[in-house]
């Protein structure tokens, strides 16, 4: 063996060299090649591991690449955070379970609406050469296509050649690649005359642009269509040359100072959803109207006694005591089957930048009027940064939407399938009490699927909600045990 790796360096053919080493030792041919041979050029591709974009919510189809954590040469660990990805709910970090190398990044940062499955990296394993990966013809095509072409050929005599589907002289091998098929078309190359360098002597890209290097080769334009009279004309507009131009709607909207928007996965995946479920789920409605003047004199109470808490973690409190009471409104489609959740899961809609997201408050029921406001602080201020973490979005029980914040008195929501029931809370308002006194009134709208609640439990369930608003007394039992139990 060693004598043939003498003759292979001194011969300083690289083919040779490699079907030489071929084999047994193939796995120690880049570290050879660099202490016995280092002016043999040694063409090796590695076959690399797929990282494709991944699903990480159950109604993600596609996602845009924030931002890559690992670069391209270091190493990556079962678990590691390799790259941000924004999903149609939030910004998700993609975690890997392989170890290796990170060889190639196909797909850069803020690279948009990449759709689930697509290759984005590759990795190599440990110890393998991760700059000879082999990127796949399909993301070379992909490469490809965002590269110009010159549209003005050499005056070369091949350059009045017919246009054709294959234009070069040889036939195109069966394993090459889009890209590699593509070039040797758009360049008029013979296949036969490419000197292959890629594992079992198939033809690669960099074969082909070498070969265009080396010969100064132009792209081959296809020929023009003659006219009428037998000349060749250029495309021609279809309006008179007397009319004027006419700018298009765009154009006289861009000059007026109107600014294109993107629509952002979030939202658009918002959109389906919501169309889908207006369209598929039969919407009832029913409203309750609560004194909440004790509510709002309890909040001041507490609050000087240290507990902090918003109005909204009240009602979060008081609406998951109500679902307690009715399970029959906590329940969500499974499929086909309609299950009654265990717990109590309620899901707080909360507006970003990107579109609504719903955080969820896990247990609710059992949770503290000062434990609800923390924790709802907490993923609300994630929400907006876009880092929530799948399990603390995906899921929950039953929804509720506040609008009160904003002056709006009442209004109703679409619900979030596959829950069968969102709450709208309007602001408080004041109005003439019977005394002569002013009361504050509050407006709960409840939106709920007539499939799987039926208007009894929902009277019910409302009837028991504004009783709780009017009377939080157990809400003030369970907020002073906590009192207790800190201090």
């Amino acid at each position: 063996m060693a004598a043939c790796l003498a003759r292979a360096g001194r011969l300083r053919t690289p083919r040779i060299f490699t079907k030489l080493c071929n084999g047994q030792v193939s796995h120690k041919l880049p570290s050879m090649q660099q202490t016995i041979f280092p002016h043999v050029l040694l063409f090796r591709n590695v076959s690399g591991i797929p990282i494709k974009m991944p699903s990480l919510s159950p109604t993600m189809s596609e996602g845009t690449i924030v931002k890559w954590l690992k670069q391209e040469g270091e190493t990556v660990e079962p678990g590691d955070i390799i790259c941000d990805i924004q999903t149609d709910k939030a910004v998700v970090s993609f975690e890997v379970e392989e170890e290796g190398i990170l060889a190639k990044i196909l797909m850069g940062e803020d690279s948009k609406d990449i759709s689930v499955g697509k290759l984005i990296a590759l990795m190599v394993q440990p110890g393998e050469d991760w700059k000879s990966v082999e990127v796949p013809s399909e993301s070379l095509e992909s490469d490809d296509s965002t590269k110009p072409v010159s549209t003005s050929p050499q005056p070369t005599p091949e350059a009045t050649k017919e246009y054709s589907g294959m234009r070069h002289a040889g036939a195109v091998p069966s394993t090459v690649g889009p890209a590699v098929r593509t070039l040797l078309e758009l360049y008029n190359v013979d296949a036969a005359k490419v000197t292959p360098s890629g594992p079992h002597g198939n033809i690669v890209k960099g074969d082909v642009l070498a070969y265009i290097t080396a010969n100064r080769l132009s792209p081959q334009a296809p020929q023009a269509v003659p006219g009428p009279d037998g000349a060749s004309q250029p495309p021609a507009s279809t309006t008179s040359p007397a009319a004027p131009p006419t700018p298009a709607p765009q154009q006289e909207a861009s000059a007026e100072g109107y600014v294109d928007l993107p629509l952002t996965s979030m939202r658009k995946t918002i959109a389906k959803r919501l169309t889908q479920s207006k369209t598929e789920i039969p919407h009832a409605y029913m409203q309750c109207e609560a004194r909440i003047d004790r509510l709002l004199s309890l909040r001041k109470q507490l609050k000087t006694e240290g507990v902090q808490a918003s109005l909204n973690d009240y009602i979060i409190k008081t609406v998951a005591l109500a679902l307690r009471l009715h399970p029959e409104v906590n329940c969500v489609w499974n499929g086909e089957q309609l299950e009654r959740a265990a717990d109590v899961d309620v899901a707080v809609a909360v507006a970003t930048d990107a579109g609504l997201i719903t955080p969820i408050v896990r247990g609710a029921a059992g949770r503290s009027v000062a434990e609800i406001g923390r924790l709802v602080q907490e993923l609300a201020g994630r929400a907006r940064d876009g880092k929530l973490r799948p399990h603390e979005f995906q899921g929950g029980t039953f929804t509720i939407s506040n609008l009160g914040m904003f002056g709006v008195d009442e209004f109703s929501a679409i619900i979030n399938p596959p829950q069968c029931g969102i709450l709208a809370v309007g602001g408080g308002r004041p109005e003439p009490g019977v005394d002569g006194s002013t009361e504050t009134l509050l407006t709960c709208t409840l939106s709920y699927d007539a499939r799987a609640v039926s208007e009894q439990d929902a009277a019910a369930f409302m009837e028991t909600l504004a009783a709780l608003l009017s009377a939080p007394d157990l809400l003030q039992t369970s907020a002073r045990r906590e009192i207790l139990q800190v201090g």
